[in-house]
């Protein structure tokens, strides 16, 4: 039998709520922290693969923004950035929080779904089933699949690793075989240099206050390695007004030091090299809304969207 007849191959896309813990799932399937993850909604804001490798298989999971109704023209990017992640998914795993039961964005998701001219089979995770006791978790799997009929549902929990393994096996039922479309050894499709701006950002979502964190994106000015065992990084963090700048800056700069301290350990775990770490903070005024600016931090859509 040749071997693309033995590997089953295909696209996951991850979609659900925004701060479902769609990134949370992603990293711990992976074994490896990728994506930025945080307490706050909306930490992730364009759609980043995961790519997990085994003699059995390759599953692209392709974690995306949570769907919500925009405020802004980030907003708007950020959906699209969803919606298009559904386009070539083979399955569609859609995680939904069982702990706080389902919400007008769940709602949101589900027409969205049924919008879709083509649509891949979709298949509900139901988190944080730990945190609930056995007849409101029976109540609350009858609310989505009422609201849904997905082809299967599983229970999970990505923090105590519950139901992982039986979740693991449904994907693969459903994908199919076929050739490997990346190295056994790639794990993303982000450069390092990608993924320090996201980690900076967490970090930034981490210490900062609940007004602010909306208000910010990162940008890497300069990313220069030095040697295989060293790398400076340059970045500038963007809010949209004077006060925020001063929050991000903290008294004597003591916040941005906080900011830089996390960020370059967590850089340096994905890197496995000594980071160098120089952050600065610019006001953007109403970047969120400004074509430009959203162009310049990379929230713009493709060419064929």
């Amino acid at each position: 039998m040749a071997e693309s007849e033995k590997t089953r191959v295909g696209y996951v896309a991850v979609v659900g709520r925004p701060n479902v813990g769609k990134s949370t799932l992603v990293n711990t399937l992976l074994e490896q922290k990728i994506a930025a993850v945080s307490a706050k909604p909306q930490t992730t804001r364009r759609r980043q693969l995961g790519i997990l490798t085994s003699k059995e298989a390759q599953i692209i999971f392709v974690d995306t923004p949570g769907l919500h109704v925009p405020q802004h023209k980030l907003g708007d990017f950020m959906n699209q950035e969803a919606i298009e992640g559904l386009r070539d998914a083979d399955l569609i795993l859609w995680l939904i929080d069982a702990s706080s039961g389902l919400t007008a964005e769940d709602r949101l998701i589900a027409e969205r779904l049924n919008a879709l001219k083509k649509r891949a089979p979709v298949l509900i995770a139901l988190s944080k089933c730990d945190l609930v006791d056995g007849a409101l978790l029976d109540e609350r799997k009858k609310a989505a699949l009422d609201l849904f009929p997905a082809m299967d549902m599983v229970e999970i929990s990505a923090i105590n690793k519950s139901g992982l393994d039986v979740l693991m096996q449904k994907i693969l039922h459903v994908l199919p075989f076929g050739e490997l479309f990346y190295d056994e050894d790639t794990v993303t499709d982000y450069y390092e240099r990608d993924i320090a701006a996201e980690l900076i950002r967490e970090a930034v979502l981490t210490h900062v206050r609940d007004e602010v964190p909306h208000c910010i994106a990162v940008q890497v000015d300069g990313y220069e390695e030095r040697g295989e065992e060293a790398a400076y990084i340059k970045a500038t963090i963007f809010v949209e007004r004077d006060s925020q700048k001063g929050i991000i800056i903290g008294q004597k700069g003591e916040m941005i030091k906080r900011i830089g301290s996390q960020a370059r350990k967590e850089i340096e775990l994905m890197s496995g090299r000594k980071v160098f770490l120089d952050l600065q903070a610019r006001v953007n005024k109403n970047w969120r809304n400004s074509p430009d600016a959203l162009r310049l931090l990379g929230y713009a859509g493709r060419k064929d969207d």
